[in-house]
This record gives structure tokens, C-alpha cells and sequence, in this order.
């Protein structure tokens, strides 16, 4: 039987191992987003047979990452599923694992796209110079934000302005009360942040911050999935400061782009069927658009 544990930080090496090399450019493939999330979604990791996965809300299992047959690991994840009195589902398939389950286990598996669940990948060179008429919003708001702020100024989050960045964080959410907005996913988003911000150094975060006035106004903080993708975790900025977060998107996309230069996209993660939240990532025009599955065990179906 497959043992799972609820991850810690002295974890982060032994699930990177199983993560950058594999090449995913899915969020769920980041040792950032398990420890950060954990207790929303109860997530824990489990090894076997040369591969990784998490389980979620002891009903969900990433697809897994590692080297080798993953037979005897799909089998162990049945199992595994069974004890908790579940049909093995797994998540976060791509098209290529998508077809690369149903040629190992032929018409055992029923299929669903999850739209709250795509990925949105821009090419960092967009981002970074937001060219094109598409854009021409972005760059006005930006604009606007030079006019109020001629003397802006960026640099990187450390502990000479984690505070600041906690304070925005909570700023935030105070503000997302006030106007009815904080729902499950604002309030353990903020959570979420926090654990990040706590943790910065251990979890290898990168992050930009962004200064008008003197006032830190906006943020956000990043890593490597590994390969060509490198993850936006979390943007945050004052609602109310016109251009703070086109500016700090920009910003954010050239520093990576100097400090990474393999890097081809930027994953900015999903929307979580959030409908302000679709229209703004919709609103950058993704190159990538990642599409998930879900695949689930046929009943009286076994692998």
C-alpha cells in the first residue's frame, strides 16, 4: 500500500526531483503550489515504483511524475483509491498523458476536459514588451500609472521588504471583504500567499516588487517548473492604483526574462472558474491556453 504524507518544507528536494525534469508545464507540478495549498486541499505526496504523485481531498490524484512503467504506480494509486472507498480519478492530464493513459489501459478510463482548470501560458517576449494592437489597453493603463508615478522603481522581495509585501497581502484582503468579494478561494488564496511569504527562502521563491511614491504598491513572486515554463504563483496590487498590475506583469516578465533566459512562457496558472478572473487572463490573449483532464476509473473497470 502506497503511503502518503502530508508535505514539509524538508520535502521540497525529494519533490523536485520527481517535478523539473519531467518536463510538465501544469501548476500542480510545482513543490510551491503542494505546501502552499496543502490545507485547502489536503494535499499529501506518495512515492512508488519511481514516481511521484498527490493526492487531493483523499479523493484525486495528480497524474504522476517520475521515470520507468507507471503501470505498477496506477495500480498502487487504485488501490489506494479503494481503501478510501473512491474509483481511481486522476487529474491534471494533458492531451499527451491523456493518450499516453488510454494506450496502457484501453477503454478503462472515462474522460472530462475542466475548463476551470486550464492553464494560461503567454510568451514571455509578449509580456515582457506588449506589443501589438491586442495590448494596446495594457500599455495605455501602464501609462497611466508613469504619469502618477514618474519616479517608480522595482526591486527584488527579500527580507528588506517582506513586510510590506504581508501588509499589501492583507491590505487586500481586508479591502475583498469590505466589498463582498471574499469568497473560499480569496481567503485561502490569501493564506496561501502568506505561507509563501513566510517561507520565501526556503521555498526558493523569486519575487518583484513595485514602488510609487516610495509605496510599495504591488507584487508578485515566481520559480521555474524546470524546462522551458516558468510559474507566476502570485500577483498581487492596490485595486484602486490605476496600472499597478499591468505594470508589475510587465516588469515581472522582463526580470524573468533576464535573470532565465531558457524560459519561453509564462505560466500565470488557471482562473479557478472565476469570472473576473477569466476575463483578465483572457484579457493578455494566452499562446498557450493548457488544457487538463480529468480520468476517471469505469465502474467495474480494474487496471
Amino acid at each position: 500500500m502506497i503511503q502518503f504524507i502530508t508535505p514539509q518544507l524538508s520535502d521540497r528536494e525529494r519533490v523536485d526531483a520527481y517535478f523539473l525534469p519531467s518536463g510538465y508545464r501544469c501548476c500542480e507540478y510545482a513543490f510551491t503550489n503542494i505546501f502552499a495549498w496543502r490545507d485547502a486541499f489536503r494535499e499529501k505526496i506518495g512515492e512508488c515504483a519511481g514516481y511521484l504523485t498527490v493526492r487531493c481531498n483523499d479523493s484525486r490524484y495528480f497524474w504522476p511524475a517520475g521515470q520507468g512503467d507507471i503501470r505498477p504506480m496506477l495500480r498502487a494509486l487504485e488501490e489506494d483509491a479503494a481503501s478510501l472507498g473512491n474509483r481511481l480519478s486522476l487529474y491534471s492530464l494533458t492531451e499527451g498523458e491523456k493518450e499516453r493513459l488510454e494506450g496502457l489501459f484501453p477503454g478503462k478510463f472515462d474522460y472530462t476536459l475542466v475548463r476551470d482548470g486550464f492553464d494560461y501560458c503567454y510568451d514571455i517576449n509578449r509580456l515582457a514588451d506588449l506589443t501589438g494592437k491586442k495590448l494596446h489597453a495594457k500599455r495605455n493603463h501602464i501609462h497611466r500609472f508613469e504619469e502618477h508615478y514618474p519616479g517608480w522603481t522595482t526591486e527584488e522581495i527579500g527580507p528588506h521588504n517582506l513586510q510590506e509585501c504581508i501588509a499589501l497581502n492583507e491590505d487586500w484582503e481586508a479591502a475583498a471583504a469590505a466589498a463582498g468579494h471574499e469568497d473560499w478561494n480569496a481567503q485561502e488564496g490569501c493564506e496561501a500567499l502568506r505561507r509563501c511569504l513566510y517561507h520565501q527562502q526556503e521555498l526558493g521563491l523569486e519575487g518583484l516588487a513595485l514602488r510609487g511614491n516610495g509605496k510599495l504598491v504591488a507584487f508578485t513572486m515566481g520559480k521555474s517548473l524546470g524546462g522551458d515554463t516558468y510559474d507566476v504563483f502570485f500577483e498581487k496590487a492596490y485595486a484602486d492604483i490605476q496600472g499597478a498590475y499591468p505594470m508589475i506583469n510587465r516588469e515581472f516578465a522582463r526580470w524573468v526574462r533576464a535573470h532565465h533566459p531558457e524560459i519561453v512562457y509564462l505560466n500565470r496558472e488557471d482562473d479557478m472558474g472565476e469570472e473576473n478572473l477569466r476575463k483578465a487572463k483572457l484579457s493578455y490573449h494566452p499562446d498557450l491556453l493548457l488544457e487538463k483532464y480529468v480520468a476517471e476509473l469505469k465502474e467495474g473497470a480494474a487496471l
